[in-house]
């Protein structure tokens, strides 16, 4: 692959990280719960890699061959997006700085990360309708490595904007509590609107 086709990429992929969403809004509500930035953004992370070694290993044709498995990721993706906003709704999230039961967290922040981003069927067809654009059966590496490569830029593209949005809102919200309370609110909302557009375009298609 030339460094024209990763440059390509890039500047089309970086409009999807920039834009805001469930990503964004989980990446807000754990700079304003202190630090569990970097395991939240991991998990998030871990996501994509893991929609990037499915459409790679050619199985997210299959997924999306069989509308009944892609239905399943979508109703529970939407689900658990709607869980954690009702969440944040119901227990706004204040920054601190104290490192209690920080490293106890630290694990279900980077598990949550994987499950808002990995059954985010939005990621999945992102990368699926993405990757083999890209991708060059004439070249000399072999096509699902050039999508892990392609995958990879994608994701160190998310990780450096969602830790920029992580601890940026950690920084500007750390002296006003209320304002922190309605962004983390805010970002509840912005989940519970995502997992209301999931489920019914998923309604309308059946």
């Amino acid at each position: 692959m030339t460094l024209s086709v990763f440059v390509a990429f890039w500047a089309v992929s970086i409009l999807f990280v920039i834009t805001p969403g469930a990503d964004w809004a989980y990446a807000i509500s754990a700079g304003l719960r202190g630090r569990v930035v970097i395991p939240a953004v991991g998990g998030l992370l871990s996501g994509h890699l893991l929609a990037t070694v499915i459409v790679a290993a050619g199985v997210g044709t299959l997924v999306t061959n069989h509308p009944f498995a892609l239905s399943v990721l979508t109703v529970a993706g939407a689900g658990y997006l709607l869980w954690l906003g009702i969440n944040l709704l119901a227990r706004p999230a204040t920054p601190h700085a104290d490192g209690i039961q920080v490293s106890s967290s630290s694990m279900r922040w980077a598990l949550k990360g994987l499950c808002v981003s990995g059954l985010n069927p939005k990621v999945f067809l992102l990368f699926l309708a993405l990757l083999p654009q890209f991708a060059d059966a004439t070249a000399a590496w072999p096509v699902p490595i050039q999508m892990i490569a392609l995958g990879l830029i994608h994701t160190v593209s998310c990780g450096v904007i969602y830790l920029l949005v992580g601890f940026g809102s950690q920084v500007v919200l750390k002296a006003r509590p209320a304002a922190a309370r309605g962004v983390s609110r805010f970002s509840g909302v912005t989940m519970i609107i995502i997992a209301a557009v999931l489920l019914s375009e998923q309604i309308q298609g059946w």
